[in-house]
């Protein structure tokens, strides 16, 4: 059913991707299908990276290691913005095209009020988009 599953990554929040990074694992082992991790970094240096080039350095060693602990095939997406916080939903469902996949597996928060001003980004991704998107919650502790 689903033959490449793209996966929105911010390598400096890994701690919040836990719950999405192990749906998606088990999603591809079903589906035996490859994992395309995507990331979006600024033009300007930030805490993960100092150049683009830097980042999708880092993204790659970061998807060979999910592949080593989880035996999918993997790929990655970088995209450069000089604004990534502005310009990521965009950025994101573009690259669904780019990539050429038929499903998007994201964390997402609980609903609050403040989604009817600024709406998450797995609902704009969702509502704009023609491939299913699969948002995952964080666990209930």
């Amino acid at each position: 059913m689903y033959s490449k599953i793209m996966v929105p990554v911010d390598l400096a929040h890994l701690q919040v991707l836990e719950p999405s990074l192990q749906a998606v694992a088990d999603l591809a082992r079903h589906y035996q299908a490859e994992v395309c991790y995507v990331g979006v970094t600024s033009t300007a240096p930030s805490s993960v990276a100092r150049t683009p080039e830097e980042y999708q350095q880092k993204l790659e060693a970061f998807a060979q290691q999910q592949a080593a602990l989880h035996g999918q095939p993997v790929s990655v997406h970088t995209i450069s913005s000089a604004d990534p916080v502005a310009d990521l939903d965009d950025l994101l469902i573009q690259a669904i095209d780019d990539v050429g996949t038929d499903l998007v597996v994201m964390p997402t928060h609980p609903p609050k009020h403040l989604d009817v001003i600024m709406p998450s980004h797995g609902g704009k991704i969702a509502t704009h988009t023609d491939v299913s998107v699969f948002l995952v919650r964080p666990s209930r502790a």
